[in-house]
């Protein structure tokens, strides 16, 4: 397992392993006051911010006890990713107004990168109380940038209408039990499967367009292995989707963003970024 010394208070206290939470993960977020337009701001900044490998910007939205982890490690923000500026192709941002947070998807095929960043603020200042990023390169799972945006370009992810938005607790369901297949040998019976589904695991997607495609291909046989511990969770029922960051334990104890988007209750797209410490990632 990695070192618990990896995540800081703040980040661990938002995983289901803090306390007491039944083994479904479902999470009991107090509800925060929080809007669109300052999480939008925020998330804006951070992408101009990678774009520009600047921070000016972005230093004055921290807040005082602001935390910066990049695959799964508290570093400076000097010493960060995001002073190196990207040239970005691709940007979807999902809003979380529970928690007041964000989780944005950037790829950069000349970086190359492929990003998740999930951003939290606090609810009654708006100032940014982590960053947290897992972004993926050469060597990382799966990994070709140019490949991932062709996919990603491709896909329609919209708003879904409120009448037919799936409960929070239940898009957060299926992620974990999706999560859970590793170490739980029913936990696949508790996937909500959808037809069509498509999966984009680094490079390597599962779908071709056809109304019969599956995420279920490549899913584990093997359900004995270390789980996908250490979870912060940002969900967007607008989107029929939440982000799940978590340390990937059965490979080389890596950085993991897995990303779900339910529709009618079913799920329908799967992101992943894997990255595995600087090293090639290997199983």
């Amino acid at each position: 397992m990695a070192p618990l010394s990896l995540l800081p208070l703040a980040i661990l206290a938002s995983t289901p392993f803090a306390s007491a939470i039944p083994s479904s993960h479902l999470y009991p977020y107090p509800r925060a006051a929080c809007d669109k337009p300052t999480l939008d701001s925020a998330a804006d900044t951070y992408v101009s911010a990678q774009t520009s490998g600047s921070l000016n910007t972005l230093h004055s939205l921290f807040a005082s006890n602001f935390t910066y982890l990049e695959n799964n490690k508290e570093i400076l923000t000097e010493q960060s990713l995001l002073k190196k500026p990207l040239k970005i192709e691709h940007r979807r941002t999902n809003h979380d107004l529970v928690t007041c947070a964000t989780y944005t998807e950037l790829v950069a095929p000349t970086g190359p990168y492929v990003i998740g960043t999930q951003i939290k603020h606090d609810a009654a200042t708006g100032k940014i109380v982590s960053i947290d990023t897992v972004a993926s390169t050469t060597g990382s799972w799966l990994f070709n940038a140019t490949k991932t945006l062709s996919y990603v370009l491709n896909e329609t992810w919209v708003e879904i209408p409120e009448g037919k938005r799936d409960a929070r607790a239940t898009i957060q369901a299926a992620g974990d039990a999706y999560l859970d297949m590793w170490s739980d040998a029913a936990a696949d019976k508790k996937v909500p499967w959808g037809t069509p589904c498509v999966r984009l695991e680094g490079s390597a997607y599962t779908g071709t367009g056809a109304a019969t495609d599956s995420c279920k291909p490549g899913i584990p046989s093997n359900h004995n292995q270390a789980p996908n511990t250490h979870r912060r969770y940002v969900i967007d029922e607008s989107m029929g989707s939440v982000s799940i960051f978590c340390v990937w334990e059965h490979m080389m104890n890596a950085s993991d963003s897995h990303e779900f988007r339910l529709e009618n209750g079913k799920l329908r797209y799967v992101h992943t970024i894997t990255e595995c410490g600087g090293k090639t990632c290997k199983l």
